[in-house]
């Protein structure tokens, strides 16, 4: 069996997770999470990088440094995961979902002003599959109607627009570190702020000044805001840190299984049998996953099914929020649904992980080819 994905391991993380250990300091923000923040900073240009204990709380931090109150609307994506959307639900707020490109995945900047109102505070884009969505048109709208952008960027570490890192061109930018991510720290995330804001700390300590606390800048540390338990083990900034000191190895790796896939199955797509996915000018992908397109949903599942009789997993992935009880119960669709059903459910993921080898890539896309060669026999 090719697994769909296997959690990156580069050799260092269990060296550092004893020196972690060994240090009496496991419950955050010892040395091993301080390196990883300023890795961030150094990648990313942000103003300021905190690890958080996932993907779910960088998002449920950045809407509560948004101040969002009941009834404010905030604009996203239906393609997308279901943390995307609670995180302002959870805060109050009305996520409103608009269609995606067809070509991307992404959300579809043309139509995000048609579905602002009064309420409306925030627009949160996803950048699927470390591709980014065109932020230029988005964050000149944003600012032309006084709206934060969260960047939904767990899939983006190390993927760039127009030369700037994807999490760090909106307001706030959001990474997870999950062990299906390109690096991994078990369960983890960080958030990332475009200008440094004390209250981001504060939030991240269970609503305490801790922080300043732990620093001398005052005597005792009390209550002072919203928060909640965001801050990780340094047990698990430990595990990172031995894959973000190989950051460029492991993107390298992967890009090079993600062009292989490209290549071996470019016939198919000339053919017409699939589509192959789309990276804009001016994206760089991090090949966080490689997906294809059948025909419809019938031939999705038959394909994913050959796959999986002949050793290959091939997952498909969101059902739209829209579609789901709490996207109907919480939420609304703004305009058509010209896209995202119907290209959502088209669409399978193929094995993508660090230390894939090049001779699986080959099989998967090999079997692939076989699929579509004897439904033509």
């Amino acid at each position: 069996m090719i697994p769909f994905n296997v959690p990156p391991y580069c050799g260092r993380e269990d060296e550092y997770v004893l020196q972690a250990i060994h240090s009496h300091k496991i419950s955050g923000d010892g040395s091993f999470t301080k390196k990883c923040h300023q890795w961030l900073l150094e990648r990313t240009g942000a103003a300021r990088a905190l690890l958080t204990t996932s993907g779910t709380h960088a998002l449920d931090m950045a809407a509560l440094l948004c101040q969002l109150e009941p009834g404010d609307e905030v604009i996203l994506p239906s393609y997308t995961f279901s943390s995307s959307a609670n995180a302002f639900v959870l805060a109050g707020a009305v996520p409103v979902f608009v269609d995606i490109r067809p070509d991307t995945m992404n959300i579809d900047e043309r139509i995000i002003e048609d579905a602002v109102t009064p309420r409306t505070r925030v627009i949160c884009v996803v950048h699927y599959a470390g591709v980014a969505c065109e932020m230029d048109t988005i964050m000149a709208m944003a600012r032309r109607r006084g709206l934060k952008v969260i960047e939904d960027a767990a899939q983006g570490v190390m993927a760039t627009y127009k030369g700037r890192a994807l999490g760090s061109i909106g307001d706030y930018g959001c990474y997870s570190f999950h062990e299906s991510k390109n690096y991994s720290m078990g369960e983890g995330g960080a958030i990332l702020l475009g200008q440094d804001d004390p209250r981001a700390e504060v939030i991240r300590e269970k609503g305490t000044n801790r922080s300043r606390f732990l620093r001398g800048q005052v005597d005792k540390y009390t209550w002072e805001d919203l928060g909640s338990s965001y801050l990780p083990s340094e047990l698990n900034a430990a595990y990172l840190w031995g894959q973000l000191e190989m950051a460029d190895e492991i993107n390298a790796a992967r890009r090079r299984c993600w062009q292989l896939y490209y290549e071996l199955l470019t016939p198919l797509a000339q053919a017409g049998c699939i589509q192959l996915p789309t990276v804009p000018e001016g994206c760089v992908h991090n090949a966080h996953m490689f997906y294809i397109k059948a025909k419809d949903l019938a031939e999705r599942t038959e394909l994913i099914a050959y796959l999986r009789a002949r050793g290959v997993q091939a997952p498909f992935h969101y059902v739209p929020l829209h579609s789901a009880v709490a996207g109907q119960r919480f939420g609304r669709f703004h305009g058509e649904d010209k896209y995202t059903t119907a290209e959502s459910s088209r669409l399978l993921r193929l094995p993508m992980y660090y230390g894939l080898a090049e001779s699986d890539v080959e099989l998967a896309a090999q079997t692939v080819a076989s699929f579509y060669r004897e439904r033509r026999a």
